[in-house]
């Protein structure tokens, strides 16, 4: 029997977490300065995020490696959703900073779904399944911030609402077109070499650095590096920048 591909699934998860990730960004300076927080205030909640992000992800792939790529995608997943849902219903500064930690120390989804591609696709088919996964991701950011922008006229915490919505969205997708994988216990010995996705222990710093020591990888990881630090900057002050400028609103972002 025919085994089913998971680009198309994959695709539909990354799709439409990409597009609740997008419709929010734009509008956390506008809804952190409607709770009184300072440009700098405002913006630091892009930062927060990251280093969440940062301490957590190595430590949500290693346990993907022990119970499973699928299962830790949905619980990635659910900390996203909680982190939405907080956000909509904030009152005050400190749940919106609570929301964004929340989604922060459970981010994981695009890696988890890049390491579930890994893991069942063969090395020659590798190039074009993560091809699959960066069009999602081009059409979340094509699409998402447009929707976010409508969706704020009719008030801040709307999107926020939306988002955690494709959120639920995104859970029911992988619960149901995502096939359950055989547990690591249950797996022979002899099965040969790990998947691609696999990962060196959390926070092994003396593996990662032999890495940053090979002069081609190392070179990829500055630009990487300094790609991803503009583009921040970019996407967490772009809002403000245009809003005293050119006295603009959400609705105007798109």
């Amino acid at each position: 029997m025919k085994q089913r591909s998971p680009l198309l699934p994959i695709f539909l998860i990354v799709l439409v977490d990409v597009l609740g990730f997008t419709i929010v960004i734009p509008l956390l300076a506008y809804y952190a300065e409607r709770f009184g927080a300072s440009p700098l205030v405002a913006t630091t909640l892009v930062s927060v995020y990251a280093v969440c992000s940062l301490i957590s992800t190595p430590i949500i792939g290693n346990l993907s490696d022990k119970v499973g790529r699928r299962r830790m995608l949905l619980i990635s997943q659910a900390g996203t959703l909680a982190g939405f849902l907080m956000l909509a219903w904030s009152h005050s500064l400190w749940m919106v900073f609570v929301g964004r930690i929340l989604d922060g120390i459970t981010a994981g989804n695009l890696s988890l779904a890049q390491a579930y591609i890994s893991d069942h696709t063969k090395p020659e088919n590798r190039a074009k399944a993560f091809g699959v996964i960066g069009v999602a991701f081009g059409i979340g950011f094509m699409f998402g911030p447009g929707l976010g922008g409508t969706l704020a006229e009719y008030g801040l915490h709307v999107p926020f609402l939306v988002a955690a919505g494709l959120s639920a969205l995104s859970i029911f997708c992988t619960a149901t077109l995502l096939k359950k994988e055989t547990p690591p216990q249950e797996v022979a010995p002899s099965t040969g070499p790990m998947p691609a996705g696999r990962r060196p222990g959390a926070f092994d710093i003396a593996t990662y650095g032999t890495y940053f020591k090979r002069p081609r990888l190392g070179s990829l990881y500055l630009q990487f590096f300094l790609f991803s630090f503009a583009f921040s900057c970019f996407t967490s002050g772009f809002a403000l920048f245009a809003e005293r400028r050119f006295s603009t609103h959400p609705a105007l972002h798109r």
